[in-house]
């Protein structure tokens, strides 16, 4: 297992700050980061946050997965590597 959890579901107005505050619930929040769109600099609704250790992480999502932040009901998981992208040659 790993410490790194995916963040899904999350409104467009929420900072990372709101992250780390609501994840440091849990335990010690090592990292937070909103994926955001390169062009705009808008949020993409989903994110990472990296949790001292992995009991703290399994901690956050049993207390944080379905919650509302913001809103809406977050999604917390494990994260997963990005799968491998299919580069078509012109």
């Amino acid at each position: 297992m790993t410490s790194k959890l995916y963040v899904g579901n999350l409104s467009y107005d929420t900072s990372e700050d709101t992250l780390r505050n609501v994840f440091s619930q849990a335990g010690e929040v090592k990292s937070a980061l909103i994926i955001t769109n390169k062009m705009s600099g808008r949020s993409k609704g989903f994110g990472f946050v990296e949790m001292g250790t992995e009991e703290e992480a399994q901690k956050a999502i049993e207390m944080l997965n379905g919650q509302e932040i913001d809103g809406r009901n977050i999604i917390v998981d494990i994260a997963r590597p990005p799968k491998p992208r299919r580069r078509f040659l012109r």
